[in-house]
């Protein structure tokens, strides 16, 4: 998605995942439509005229999922009462607060309202806005590529008995020489059962994730706080967390597909169980970061990363094979950059590079790249002990305040507090 407050949707389709998507849904619809049955009756024409009508419903949620969106957040959005901004998150990114349930997407490179997760097929992200008709599209994405998988089956065993018959009848011919002469419409035929087979599979697995989010009211990234909260509480004492937006399983299909219900929320304002506070889920998170700056390692560069995602000439072959798995950005540091590190692997570190907002006569530091990600673990040696015994709290998880102090301090920071930031 483009990074202005109106992007041009129709500029969405041009990424390798809709692309990707378009010539799939292609190849396996004109491979079906070759092998469909000859014969002309008023049952083949029904069959034809559901499978077509299957394929159209599949692209017009397709297509409406892409261009509906999930609903962005405003940029330097704040609440109506600023005594409220206490209990929410600062973006720094889009320079305003996150509503409940709001996060940031840095592929969107915007704050997205109930956001679920980023979808490369549709090159946005499934939220408040667009989750029905993804759910839709994935619907009946399964049912015209199962169709389609059934008549491709039956197409080819018709061929292969056909041709067999054939070869027998006329001594002249042979069954080799007939599938080498119809070997592309065969291997297309061969090719497309896969592509429809593996669809379906793939379609089922994310209709069933989606359907158990909606019925619970809870987002995949809802579900991984959740997680956290239940550990957290745990080990400090305190009562089970309960989350504020599960109102029962018919109600939370009405959150989604009842569009009175999904427009009176706005993306924001959102019904909550008996007993619950608005804030319960902020306030976790907030509580959840702050935990998570306690438990920070400072690192000190002391060879240069080049922030390639394979740096096998500048880091070694054991450094390379121990990449992580993930598609979260590598950066680059020099010697002396300091880096808040969070996760720590064998041979890889994952953190935030700590950018002096003084050097250059009060400019903003202005070097290229991502300055949160991953980078080799020789890179860099950690420093956490020395500088608590030094006394420097700038960058030591353990002169953080706790979330209470946290939030009684917030409300003193100004219009956009940096308190609760990213």
């Amino acid at each position: 998605m483009t990074m202005t407050e109106d992007p041009n949707e129709l500029s969405l389709f041009l990424h390798w995942g809709p692309i990707t998507a378009l010539i799939v849904t292609l190849t396996v619809t004109l491979t079906t439509w070759k092998w469909w049955p000859p014969e002309v009756n008023f049952s083949t024409s029904a069959h034809f005229a559901l499978f077509v009508l299957l394929n159209l419903l599949a692209v017009y949620n397709y297509v409406m999922a892409v261009l509906t969106g999930p609903g962005l957040l405003p940029r330097r959005w704040q609440p109506v009462h600023y005594r409220e901004t206490k209990f929410l998150q600062y973006c720094q990114k889009c320079e305003g607060y996150k509503a409940p349930r709001t996060h940031h997407c840095r592929r969107c490179d915007r704050c997205v309202k109930k956001m679920d997760h980023h979808c490369p097929w549709i090159n946005r992200c499934v939220g408040w806005a667009n989750q029905a008709y993804f759910v839709y599209f994935l619907f009946f994405y399964a049912l015209c590529n199962l169709h389609a998988a059934v008549v491709l089956a039956c197409g080819g065993i018709r061929f292969f008995y056909s041709s067999y018959h054939q070869a027998q009848l006329f001594h002249n011919g042979s069954l080799t020489r007939l599938v080498h002469y119809h070997f592309f419409s065969l291997f297309m035929c061969i090719m497309s059962f896969g592509l429809a087979l593996g669809i379906v599979l793939c379609m089922i697995k994310l209709l069933f994730i989606q359907l158990s989010s909606i019925l619970k009211n809870m987002t995949d990234i809802e579900h991984w706080i959740v997680q956290k909260a239940k550990s957290r509480r745990y080990m400090h004492k305190l009562k089970p967390f309960v989350f504020p937006y599960d109102l029962g399983w018919y109600a939370n299909l009405g959150q989604v597909f009842n569009i009175e219900s999904q427009l009176r929320s706005r993306g924001i304002d959102w019904p909550l169980r008996k007993g619950c506070d608005q804030y319960a889920l902020t306030c976790e998170q907030l509580a959840q970061k702050a935990d998570k700056r306690n438990r920070t390692r400072t690192y000190k560069c002391i060879t240069p990363a080049t922030g390639h995602w394979l740096p096998i000439w500048s880091q070694g072959l054991m450094v390379t094979l121990g990449a992580p798995c993930t598609d979260d950005p590598r950066i680059s540091l020099q010697p002396d950059d300091l880096v808040r590190v969070t996760r720590i692997r064998d041979y890889w570190l994952f953190g935030e590079r700590v950018v002096d907002k003084d050097q250059g006569g009060g400019k903003v530091d202005e070097r290229k790249g991502p300055i949160r990600g991953w980078f080799p673990s020789r890179c860099a040696v950690d420093i956490t002990h020395n500088q608590a015994s030094n006394g420097s709290g700038d960058h030591c998880a353990a002169n953080v305040p706790n979330t209470t102090e946290t939030k009684r301090r917030v409300g003193k920071k100004g219009k956009f507090g940096k308190r609760n930031q990213d």
